[in-house]
């Protein structure tokens, strides 16, 4: 196999790659709107307080994601 061959397959995984992680967090964010929504609210009007306050959300959130999709 040729250098411009393999450069080409290589190409072709990364966009397959990247279409199915694409398709994998929109599954996730859609599976964990409920708690992004939560996230959201806390997080509105906040600037580096964020962190802590909304760490409980943050948490519930990042672990629906996690559930779903390997992005997070």
């Amino acid at each position: 196999m040729g250098y411009l061959q393999e450069a080409r397959e290589n190409h072709v995984k990364k966009k397959v790659e990247e279409a199915l992680r694409s398709k994998m967090k929109q599954k996730a964010l859609k599976e964990c709107d409920v708690l992004c929504s939560k996230y959201a609210e806390c997080a509105r009007g906040r600037t580096f307080s964020v962190v802590w306050t909304c760490r409980k959300q943050a948490k519930e959130l990042n672990s629906c994601l996690h559930q779903f999709c390997c992005c997070y």
